[in-house]
Parts: structure tokens; sequence; C-alpha cells
């Protein structure tokens, strides 16, 4: 008899060209390696970087795509040597799911910033294969890139978390922004925007949401507490607002002027960008030497970052906000996440939905 395991299929729900228009699409998941996870998808979370990556946004897209890199997952089967989990937890995978391990980041437990780390979909693995993401049945992760999701978390709520969730602890976390008592500013209240609200008002912050109307004005101080809401338009009061802000979190992914958000900054101000531009951006120097301000950047979180930030969720009871729809839903989701009509993450619950139609 041959040696050969039976190759082991799952459908997911894929885009074929740069309409981004996703359907269904079978393919090979390799065997369960020593250390590999072998997981079956719950839900994932849809990410405006989903968006970027299926309509070929940044010109490096490969068809066919399966994007979703906000996963949980329950634990099928687990490799010789895997340590950290056993059949029946339910863990999750975000955006990177391999690292060099040698780099300097590697070595510091910042594999986010490997110049060889391997995304979780739209990459090849190591075995020479395209990765495909969690629109779909299962994956096969490396433990490494697998992290346990806490007891009392509901696998909706915990999917956010992964990316957007990730995404702004990991600033405050670097920055030394955890201390209670500073005041933050977040500029954009979309999916990251409103993670970012919540972990900073549990860190103890005094948090302003800007925005360019007053369309989420009741949401941010009402539904997310926000302790002000500036309109970016309204003059006289961003004047009123300058120099009052320890950091601000900028998650607005298309070309926008910073000089507006710089001049709220105090001295020694952070202006941390997180949305996915790409166009160059503009400002003038002097607003950034006049009060010694950096304009820096961040992305995602290390493995270890997001285990933090899973507990701290947990421990301060930190629930996204978000719309749980069934896969044969994700092209109107997508559409209307374009369109920012979503509050304020989609979660495709894809355990409960027939991908294969």
């Amino acid at each position: 008899m041959g040696s050969l395991e039976a190759e082991r299929t799952t459908t997911g729900w894929a885009a074929r060209d740069p309409s981004g228009i996703l359907s269904p699409y079978t393919y090979t998941l390799r065997n369960t390696g020593p250390e590999d996870v072998y997981i079956k998808v719950l839900c994932c979370g849809v990410c405006h970087s989903d968006v970027h990556q299926i309509k070929n946004d940044l010109g490096m897209s490969n068809y066919p795509m399966v994007p979703g890199h906000e996963v949980v997952g329950e634990v099928l089967e687990v490799g010789s040597a895997v340590t950290k989990f056993k059949v029946g937890d339910t863990v999750g995978v975000g955006a990177i799911v391999g690292c060099c391990r040698n780099c300097r980041p590697c070595k510091a437990d910042v594999e986010q910033y490997c110049n060889k780390k391997i995304w979780s979909y739209n990459d090849v693995y190591t075995d020479g294969k395209p990765t495909q993401g969690g629109f779909a049945g299962a994956m096969v992760v490396e433990q490494k890139f697998v992290v346990k999701i806490p007891d009392g978390l509901e696998p909706e709520q915990a999917a956010p978390l992964l990316c957007a969730g990730v995404t702004v602890y990991s600033p405050l976390n670097h920055f030394g922004l955890k201390q209670s008592g500073l005041r933050g500013g977040i500029l954009g209240l979309g999916g990251v925007g409103h993670m970012g609200v919540m972990i900073a008002k549990a860190m103890g912050h005094h948090v302003t949401v800007i925005s360019s109307s007053n369309k989420k004005r009741e949401e941010a101080l009402e539904h997310l507490g926000a302790d002000e809401y500036l309109v970016s338009s309204d003059s006289s009061r961003m004047q009123e607002a300058a120099d009052s802000l320890d950091y601000i979190i900028d998650t607005v992914p298309v070309f926008h002027p910073l000089e507006p958000y710089l001049s709220l900054l105090k001295l020694d101000g952070k202006l941390i960008l997180m949305g996915v531009i790409n166009t160059p951006l503009q400002f003038l120097s002097p607003v950034v030497m006049l009060g010694r301000k950096s304009i820096t950047g961040s992305f995602v979180g290390s493995m270890k970052e997001t285990e933090e930030m899973l507990e701290f969720c947990k421990e301060k009871g930190l629930n996204s906000m978000i719309e749980v729809v069934k896969m044969d839903y994700v092209n109107q989701a997508i559409e209307r996440l374009e369109k920012n009509d979503v509050r304020y993450r989609f979660v495709v619950d894809v355990a409960g939905s027939n991908l294969n139609q």
C-alpha cells in the first residue's frame, strides 16, 4: 500500500479576481504536522484590510483568495509536539501564521515585524502552497501562531479582538501609554476605532473620539463611553482642543491631512497611524518640531500581546460591538463595510453557514 494519506480538503469562500466577489472554493489543507493545530473554524471577523486584499487595492493580491484573519475555532487535532493546546479547546488565529525565528524582531518576540512573516492568507507557506484564511471550514496553523480564547469570552466577541483589539493594545503597551489618567484621541470610529475607545477607557484614559461628522456622536458618548466628541471640521472646537492629547490612534484607512490632528497633541504627543493607506500623506514639519511630536505607526501585535490583550478584555468584561452574519451574506457585508455601514465589526458565523452554496 502507498504511504500517502488521503488529502484533507475544506471549503472556503474565495475571491477569484479584483471584483472581490466571494464564492465557494474547495482546496486542500496540509496534514497536521508535529507543531500544527487542526482547527474547525467557528467564526471570523471581517476587517477593512480584507477588502483591500480581495480587491487588489495594494497591487499584491493572488487569486483564488480566501480572506479572514480574525479567526476563532475549535481544536480538532494536535500534532505530536503541540504542548499549548488540546482537542476541544477554543482558540484564535490572527493575521500571521509564520516567521523566520532568527531576526531581531523574532528574537524580541515581536514577530509581526519579521520581514519574512507569513500572512494567514494571500501568502505562500513554507511548503510552497498558498495560505488561505478564516472564511473557511477549517485551517491548519502552527501552534506558535494560535492563542487560547479565555473561558468566558464568546467566540463571536473574541474574533475582532484578534486583529482590531490587539492593533490598539499593542501601541499603548509598547509606547508606555497604559497608565490611567492619560488623555487619548481615537480618530475614526470603525472596527479598530470602537475597540480603541473601549480598551483606552478600560485603562482609565480620558477618551476623545474625533470624527468627520456628528453622525456617530451618540454612539461614541452613550454606547461606547467616550468622554468627548470632536468634529474635525469644527475649527473653533478643534482650536479649543489644541495641545490637549497625549496620543491619537489614527484608524482612518483613506487619505486625510495630518496637521489638524497633530495640533491636538501635547508636547511629546504621538500620532499613531493604523490605517492601511496606499497614497502618500503630508504634513508641514514645524507642526511636529514645535511640540517634539511623533508620527509613528504600529502593526497588529505580537502573539504575546494578543494573549495579554485577551486576558485584559476578559478581566475588564469588554465586548466588541458586532453584527453576526452568515457566509451567504458576506458579499453584502463587504459592500456595507466599504460604506462604513456597520456597528462596528461584521463577524461571519462560519460554523453555522452552508459553505457549499
